[in-house]
């Protein structure tokens, strides 16, 4: 049963990230400066390596998450949000804005980025509860 609680949750992380991405395309690809054509999307096409990696990250983040849980008798869907929302503002958020101020990214770009990090792991930890 944790297997599918975590494939479930990654899956729902994943899935929610890429309707977050879709409505926030424009603002993140100025922020991020990503080359783009003319129509206004990124230059080249989509290529499939970055969706594989997003979803293997959310596999590995949801399986984390759920021994965390699971240490720490971490049981409700509240008390799976809450955490969930925790480690994403208290642990990924910053990391994100570590490496975009050193890369000399506009704090747009970790704005965008952590927020997705706060809801997507929200969303894990009330999947992962409700297992």
């Amino acid at each position: 049963m944790g297997l599918l609680a975590v494939i479930a949750a990654a899956a729902a992380a994943w899935i929610f990230g890429a309707g977050y991405y879709m409505a926030l395309s424009k603002p993140w690809v100025a922020a991020s400066g990503v080359p783009v054509d003319e129509s206004g999307r990124p230059a080249g096409g989509a290529r499939p390596m970055p969706f594989f990696l997003s979803a293997v990250a959310m596999l590995l983040v949801a399986g984390m998450m759920r021994h965390i849980f699971s240490m720490a008798g971490i049981a409700s869907v509240g008390a799976g949000v809450v955490s969930g929302l925790g480690v994403g503002l208290f642990f990924i958020a910053p990391w994100i804005m570590i490496n975009n101020a050193y890369a000399m990214r506009p704090f747009r770009l970790t704005l965008i980025d952590g927020g997705y990090a706060v809801a997507g792991a929200a969303i894990i930890g009330a999947v992962l509860t409700l297992f």
